[in-house]
C-alpha cells in the first residue's frame, strides 16, 4: 500500500491551501485516515482524522478553520486548510488505517510529506 500526498506550497497568511492523498495498492477496507504535521524542531502532530463512518477528530489549534474529508471510493482524503497562519509551516503528513484482506489485520501507512510554508 503506497500514499501519495500533495498540494502543498508557499501561501501568505490568511490564505487557502487543499491538501489531497490517494492510497492506492492491495486494499480491502481503509479505516481512519488522517492528516498529521511536522514542524522543524517539533514532534509530529495529528492535525485531522476521519474514520470510516466520516466522523471527523481535529487538533484545537486548526478547529473551525481546516476541514478534513474523505472519498471512499477513490481510496483518498483531503484536507482544506482556510486562514492560514504562518505556525501551520510544517511538512503534512497522510496516514491511513488499511486491511490488505478482509480476513488480516489492518496496518498503518504514511505517505511521503507534503510541504506547508505560510508567510507573514
Amino acid at each position: 500500500v503506497q500514499l501519495q500526498a500533495c498540494g502543498g506550497g508557499l501561501v501568505q497568511a490568511g490564505g487557502s491551501l487543499r491538501l489531497s492523498c490517494v492510497a492506492s495498492g492491495t486494499i480491502a477496507r481503509i479505516n481512519d485516515m488522517g492528516w498529521y504535521r511536522q514542524a522543524p524542531g517539533s514532534q509530529r502532530e495529528l492535525v485531522a482524522s476521519t474514520t470510516s463512518g466520516a466522523s471527523t477528530k481535529y487538533a484545537d489549534s486548526v478547529k473551525g478553520r481546516f476541514t478534513i474529508s474523505r472519498d471512499s471510493a477513490k481510496n483518498s482524503v483531503y484536507l482544506q486548510m482556510n486562514s492560514l497562519k504562518p505556525e501551520d509551516t510544517a511538512v503534512y503528513y497522510c496516514a491511513a488505517d488499511v486491511r490488505s484482506s478482509w480476513f488480516g489485520k489492518s496496518n498503518y501507512y504514511w505517505g511521503q510529506g507534503t510541504l506547508v510554508t505560510v508567510s507573514s
